[in-house]
């Protein structure tokens, strides 16, 4: 059983790098949100996706995403889906509003915010509850990497599965899409790299269904397919 804890978002202003430490506990967000009913990706968090009804929506969702095999990595190059968290990646949510990408997101699914002294953009500390783990992270930006922003679909993989073709300003949508973009634990994330669900699946089990879920939204969003292999596990995690 996790114990739920209560977290109140604030928005003090502290000088950055002034507050240190930290430590992990256990628990969810209250306020994630379902990926049935975030299809656009501008609420927080990913909650799991649970009654009979609604893992049948998940399956018939995953469902329509098409499948082909895994391109080669040639070519690949991070700099082909535009400088990191850039703010003006027009035609997703969040874009051109004066805050870069990856604060956007630590806002979006942080609680207890705490900002750079004169900022009401850079966060400098913040209460993370992680959904891929389910432990609660209490982060400080002199421990960056604790928390990273983690592509659902990886930019890798999308590359091998034709976004090597694709018009650069599409590619920018991606790397920027608040639909493929969460906040979680660092580690897990760098363990994650560039696979896909047959390979790599969030180590909270609960999470799984919403995870294949958000997987496809971006898939059919970008009309991207997935390996067979993915999209069976995908298929697997919600019952399908």
């Amino acid at each position: 059983m996790l114990a739920a804890a209560v977290l109140v978002t604030g928005c003090e202003a502290i000088p950055e790098g002034s507050s240190a430490g930290g430590g992990a506990g256990s628990g969810r967000d209250a306020r994630a949100v379902s990926p049935l009913k975030n299809p656009d990706g501008t609420g927080p968090g990913l909650a799991p996706v649970t009654g009979e009804a609604d893992r049948a929506a998940a399956v018939a969702l995953i469902e329509r995403v098409t499948t082909k095999g895994r391109g080669p990595r040639t070519g690949y190059d991070r700099e082909d889906f535009g400088y990191a968290w850039k703010d003006t990646a027009d035609g997703v949510p969040l874009a051109r509003n004066g805050c870069d990408t990856r604060n956007d997101l630590l806002r979006r699914d942080g609680q207890n915010l705490r900002f750079r002294s004169g900022s009401d953009c850079v966060v400098v500390a913040l209460t993370l509850a992680d959904p891929y783990t389910g432990k609660t992270i209490e982060w400080r930006k002199q421990d960056a990497a604790e928390v990273q922003i983690d592509h659902v679909v990886p930019l890798s993989y999308s590359w091998q599965m034709g976004a090597a073709r694709w018009p650069r300003h599409k590619r920018e949508q991606l790397a920027n899409d608040t639909l493929n973009l969460i906040p979680v634990d660092g580690r897990t994330n760098s363990a994650k790299s560039d696979s896909g669900p047959a390979s790599w699946l969030p180590p909270d089990k609960r999470i799984r269904c919403a995870y294949a879920v958000r997987f496809a939204q971006v898939a059919l969003k970008y009309e991207m397919p997935v390996t067979a292999p993915d999209k069976r596990m995908m298929l697997r995690q919600c019952g399908g």
